[in-house]
């Protein structure tokens, strides 16, 4: 096993690990606030008859697309309490866009912030909690309902500037 300390000198670019290996939030006090915007997505694979059921209004719990997308924003809202060092920021709107197909539902969070850090956890979180709040909403008529792909699609604003995913 290597040493932990190296890891932080092999990779510089995990900036939350210190120079002994140790966890640690990132110090963002001396960045200047700028606009900042992240996109993610997944898909929620599910079956005909609950794809039926959920555009139909027939679910027993009520709207899962309403649901979902509340879900996901509050999700987004609560971030830093769900992932270890994950910053404080003022969203300044999340929006949640569903595609829906025979077999699947295309998942689409926008996030957005004028804070000293991105909003890519945010994005990344919302996407994850509509994912399993259609699952909550559809596990009756398909148990085997699953989120994939979760993913990182576009960022704007911060070092990096803009960055997709090819």
């Amino acid at each position: 096993m290597s040493d932990p300390g190296s890891l932080s000198n092999a990779e510089p670019g995990l900036t939350h690990i210190d120079a002994s290996g140790a966890a640690r939030m990132v110090d963002v006090g001396n960045k200047a606030a700028s606009k900042r915007i992240a996109v993610a997505a997944g898909t929620f694979l599910t079956t005909t008859e609950a794809i039926a059921a959920l555009s139909d209004g027939q679910l027993a719990k009520g709207d899962a697309l309403a649901t979902a997308r509340i879900a996901a924003i509050m999700g987004a809202k609560r971030t830093p309490d769900l992932i270890p060092l994950c910053h404080q920021v003022a969203l300044s709107s999340v929006s949640v866009d569903f595609d829906i197909a025979a077999t699947s539902i295309g998942v689409r969070a926008t996030a957005v912030t004028t804070d000293r850090t991105g909003v890519e956890m945010e994005a990344l979180t919302a996407v994850a909690i509509a994912g399993l709040t259609l699952h909550d909403m559809v596990k009756a008529l398909d148990p085997l309902a699953t989120m994939t792909e979760v993913r990182l699609v576009e960022k704007i604003g911060g070092k990096r500037g803009h960055w997709t995913r090819d």
